[in-house]
């Protein structure tokens, strides 16, 4: 994935994302059957994580997992969420968001966006995704459709999609669903069972090493690790990577459930 969380980010251009209350309106008209399946889920609308972000052991700055709502995009109901870290040190200052739409049905990408400031490199991406037909469009570059898989993932989408993974020491999970197909196969690597202590308090983990061929916090150079909290939540507590500047390490320090 892209940088930081190739791998943490969130917010929509005036007009996309819906206020708070008609999103609340739209999860209201869905069936009693889709809100079921919402209901087992690990996450909900109204999570808020936030973290201590690190290089190596210095504080560097703060960030953000969000589940902003449920919206509807092109008549299919999404969770809408937020990946967001800034901070920085003496001439490497890094403020990234990650903005992801995926479908509560199957937690297909529908939409992508991503705003990268990271010392001398900015990128801003725009993408819409459209499972129906494996399709994806880079409305940042106006190049028409391009060939996407089934069941896409994005960047922001692919960490709730591993909260839902079940997750036995010792496997490796192998998906081709990142939305660029010349980045599969995404694997999950779960390497073992260990308490874990962040700001936020001291959790039951079980660790796990995601890879995608790409560049940035999950590239197969990083060897990033997830800690996720050994229960039905799934709560990201602690990520590591080795990006071409440092260690990037994230702390949780605090965790709000979702509705």
């Amino acid at each position: 994935m892209h940088r930081l969380v190739g791998a943490l980010a969130f917010s929509a251009a005036a007009g996309l994302a819906a206020p708070a209350a008609q999103a609340q309106g739209y999860a209201a008209q869905l069936s009693s059957a889709e809100r079921a399946k919402i209901a087992t889920r690990p996450f909900a609308p109204g999570e808020v994580l936030t973290y201590n972000v690190h290089f190596g052991s210095l504080k560097v700055g703060t960030g953000a997992m969000e589940v902003r709502a449920i919206e509807n995009v092109r008549g299919r109901p999404a969770y809408h969420t937020v990946f967001t870290a800034k901070g920085g040190i003496p001439l490497i200052k890094v403020d990234d968001r990650f903005e992801s739409w995926f479908s509560t049905d199957d937690l297909s990408s529908l939409r992508f966006y991503q705003d990268l400031d990271e010392g001398f490199k900015e990128a801003e991406r725009r993408y819409d995704i459209f499972p129906e037909r494996a399709a994806f469009d880079d409305l940042t570059d106006n190049d028409g459709e391009q060939k996407s898989v089934s069941n896409p993932l994005d960047d922001g989408s692919f960490l709730y999609f591993i909260r839902t993974v079940p997750l036995t020491v010792g496997q490796t999970y192998t998906f081709e669903r990142y939305f660029k197909p010349d980045r599969n196969p995404v694997t999950i690597r779960v390497l073992r069972r260990e308490k874990v202590t962040v700001p936020a308090g001291t959790f039951d983990a079980v660790v796990v090493q995601p890879t995608i061929k790409t560049t940035g916090i999950f590239g197969e150079g990083g060897k990033a690790e997830i800690w996720l909290s050994d229960d039905d939540r799934r709560v990201v507590l602690q990520m590591k990577s080795q990006l071409k500047f440092g260690s990037l390490n994230l702390y949780l320090t605090s965790a709000k459930s979702g509705a």
